[in-house]
């Protein structure tokens, strides 16, 4: 039966083994293995729901960025616009971030890759 420490760090995370069965030691909410290596108890896995992103820019984000820019009062219409702003602009800079990565023949947009969208307008006035 081992004895589980109940306080450490990670140096401290080795169980110790008094006989009997020897586990290994198991953190919290790990499944069980058996014999053959395959989970014994496992939850089953649920598909995520898939739900508006844009939700996730919440009504006090958007006040925090309207007093940031001077605004006094906001009216209750304005959340649903600037959402609707956002996710328009946003679609905009990774429709051509994606341009870009493609052409560099990588799978993941960088933060240099959007820089890059930053200085490509004076990129295309100097020649």
């Amino acid at each position: 039966m081992p004895t589980v420490p109940t306080r450490g760090g990670p140096s401290r995370a080795q169980a110790t083994y008094t006989g009997g069965k020897v586990l290994p030691y198991q953190k919290k909410g790990q499944a069980v293995r058996g014999a053959s290596g395959k989970t014994v108890l496992s939850g089953r896995r649920h598909r995520k729901i898939l739900r508006d992103s844009i939700k996730g820019v919440t009504k006090p984000a958007i006040r925090r960025l309207a007093r940031r820019g001077g605004v006094k009062r906001i009216s209750a219409d304005i959340y649903d616009e600037v959402r609707a702003a956002a996710k328009s602009r946003l679609e905009q800079i990774l429709q051509m971030c994606v341009i870009y990565v493609e052409y560099r023949n990588a799978k993941t947009v960088t933060v240099h890759d959007v820089s890059f969208l930053h200085w490509l307008p004076q990129l295309k006035s100097t020649h």
